[in-house]
């Protein structure tokens, strides 16, 4: 199995155990509800921004590290459209919960790609120093099997 396959799986399980049905955790600042509402605003706008091919607003919603790593708004959308295809494309998006995770804000999304197939998006947020939201990072993983 590819190295990055292995982490990826790895991560997906640790997010799933986070989102598992169960007691929230105590976070040391709880995230308002304009926060959550903040978070939703972000994510929303890069997926139109991803809907138009507007590369210049996409990448605007991604944060400093991200942009740093991608340099342009043209290699940023590359790898948007060969490895992201379902935020890239979405049929549909359906927000759940918001959690801390080891001091990250993450953001699950239901999505439904280009094909078909559902997903869960998981957003990591980072508030930036003006208070605002951006987009570090996200990972897609198979939605969890539900239990009767």
């Amino acid at each position: 199995m590819p190295r990055h396959y292995a982490l990826s799986l790895l991560f997906s399980f640790a997010i799933a155990l986070v989102f598992a049905p169960g007691p929230v955790r105590a976070q040391e600042a709880p995230l308002s509800p304009g926060d959550g509402a903040a978070i939703r605003e972000v994510i929303r706008g890069q997926m139109a921004a991803f809907q138009r091919d507007d590369g210049a607003a996409a990448f605007s919603y991604a944060s400093p590290s991200i942009r740093a790593q991608f340099r342009t708004p043209a290699r940023f959308m590359e790898m948007v459209r060969r490895g992201y295809r379902p935020v890239y494309r979405p049929q549909s998006a359906r927000f759940l919960e918001l959690r801390e995770l080891r001091g990250e804000i993450v953001q699950k999304v239901w999505v439904v790609g280009p094909d078909g197939v559902p997903v869960n998006a998981y957003y990591v947020m980072e508030r930036q120093p003006d208070g605002a939201w951006k987009i570090g990072g996200v990972v897609l993983a198979r939605p969890e099997p539900k239990t009767i």
